[in-house]
């Protein structure tokens, strides 16, 4: 792994008790939360606010919130567990009203992002900084039945990842507080910050995963963004030449014009065959699928998919692997969830390959981003197209999921100054 300029952060190991218990609410107080209730059906509604359940937990006020790529996912109810009313939203921030008797890192008051992967710090895989790999917070033991093994708890992505009430809400509930919250200056604009909950950390995620070092060629399927920020974290590694593969012009653009990327459009020619023309005569040194399993680009991975013979089209993991140079890595932060079909294993195996891929182990690098954020080093505000208040969640969700009006990522606000 290229993480020799990654500064080590200690991590407390607080002596947690698990199984995690069912949260509590007060029935009396209201808040406004975003709640799926079908198939691209999101309402804001009025639901029960929660409350400290465990002495290490901390209700946090939400000032700022994020639609991410992965909540279309459910908007589209492509995952299991996802009953009516449940609360979306894993990328948040705001302000600590109340914490448990054992939160010893925070205070009524601060200021905080919140991670959208739940750690324990005590486990085998927490210990290693592979934090999505937390044994210990998720309690669903079916996630346990389709992989083998479970995964961190994740807020507002199911009952799958722990059945936590996402963070498109007035309020929160996090666990374990001491290690799921990040303390921010005050002074700096949300916009800069809200991120550091998902989107900026998974970017540099993503380079890490695929070993990206100074010199090389890196090409990034889907300029979303997560895509945008992997090009960034790549440019600031020192990649020589850093190829983005999409079909929206306002993408293409920004990563021209903003970051320097060398453009593919896919819906013009075909991105392998630009690829191999680009970097001729080896390819890529590394391939990074950052746009997942809903984008069927054929009728075959369509019908496969509607009729449930396959849950995943990987039809850009094809392309990857067919356009990286012999030897080279591929990375995958796109989500993936049960299983596809042609999976093209011959060329993996073939060509040397290393292949790998996970959730982002956030808190891993939170604070080295924040700290390019306190330095000047990275500005990431050029990703919010829109603005909108929570009460709007839902007109955001249909702008987001239909790609309209030039949209690149939506913040949500609470009216909590910021």
């Amino acid at each position: 792994m290229a993480t020799e300029y990654l500064p080590k952060y200690s991590v407390p190991h607080p002596d947690i008790k698990f199984p995690i218990v069912k949260p509590k609410k007060d029935s009396n107080l209201k808040m406004k939360a975003v709640v799926i209730r079908g198939n691209m059906d999101t309402r804001v509604e009025d639901v029960p606010k929660p409350m400290i359940t465990e002495s290490g937990d901390a209700i946090i006020r939400i000032s700022s919130a994020a639609i991410c790529g992965s909540d279309l996912h459910l908007y589209h109810k492509e995952f299991q567990g996802l009953p009516s009313g449940y609360i979306l939203g894993h990328e948040g921030m705001g302000y600590v009203e109340s914490i448990g008797s054992e939160v010893k890192e925070f205070k009524v008051g601060d200021r905080v992002v919140i991670s959208a992967v739940i750690m324990c710090g005590k486990c085998f895989y927490c210990k290693r900084e592979e934090y999505s790999l937390c044994e210990n917070t998720n309690p669903n033991k079916e996630i346990e039945g389709m992989y083998g093994h479970r995964l961190a708890g994740i807020f507002g992505y199911s009952e799958l990842l722990g059945g936590y009430e996402g963070m498109h809400a007035e309020y929160v509930r996090v666990p374990i507080a001491d290690l799921n919250l990040l303390k921010v200056p005050q002074g700096i604009p949300d916009e800069k910050l809200v991120g550091l909950s998902d989107t900026f950390c998974t970017g540099l995620h993503a380079t890490e995963l695929g070993e990206v070092k100074e010199g090389d060629t890196v090409a990034i399927w889907g300029l979303g963004p997560i895509g945008l920020m992997t090009a960034f974290w790549c440019k600031f590694k020192g990649a020589a030449r850093v190829i983005g593969i999409d079909a929206l012009p306002e993408r293409l653009e920004l990563a021209r014009s903003k970051l320097g990327v060398e453009t593919i459009d896919f819906s013009k020619v075909d991105p392998v065959k630009a690829i191999q023309e680009m970097c001729s005569p080896l390819g890529p040194d590394v391939c990074i699928d950052c746009c997942g399993f809903r984008y069927d680009k054929t009728l075959l991975h369509k019908f496969q998919r509607a009729v449930r013979l396959e849950t995943d089209d990987p039809l850009v993991l094809k392309e990857c692997f067919t356009a990286v140079r012999k030897g080279g890595h591929v990375s995958i932060v796109g989500d993936y969830y049960a299983y596809a079909n042609q999976y093209p294993i011959g060329a993996m195996m073939e060509k040397g390959l290393t292949v790998r891929g996970s959730q982002v182990y956030l808190q891993k690098y939170w604070k080295f981003v924040l700290d390019q954020i306190v330095a000047g080093k990275f500005d990431p505000t050029f990703l919010w197209t829109h603005k909108l208040p929570m009460e709007k969640a839902d007109e955001g969700y249909r702008i987001f999921d239909q790609k309209r009006d030039g949209v690149i990522k939506i913040i949500l606000k609470t009216g909590i100054p910021a």
